[in-house]
């Protein structure tokens, strides 16, 4: 595998870094978000509560939808949950 080499110059530039390093959280924090959102849809697991009761069906077709704009949206900026 290659080498990717970031670099950043001045102080201002810090945020832009931690943007840059904090990448992969952000993609673990979204497969986190799509695979609860899927066990709702996928075994009627519900989200809504603490007590991860059954699911409602309005539950069931909200998470559906968001998993799809949640890919959607990923798809948008050239990123994919599944690479």
């Amino acid at each position: 595998m290659g080498k990717v080499i970031l670099e950043f110059d001045s102080v201002e530039e810090s945020q832009d870094a931690r943007v840059a390093l904090d990448g992969y959280k952000w993609k673990m924090a979204m497969w986190d978000l799509d695979q609860m959102l899927r066990s709702t849809v996928k075994h009627g697991v519900g989200i809504l509560d603490s007590t991860k009761n059954q699911a409602t069906d309005t539950e069931i077709e909200v998470a559906d939808k968001l998993r799809e704009e949640i890919r959607d949206l990923l798809n948008s900026y050239g990123l994919n949950l599944e690479d």
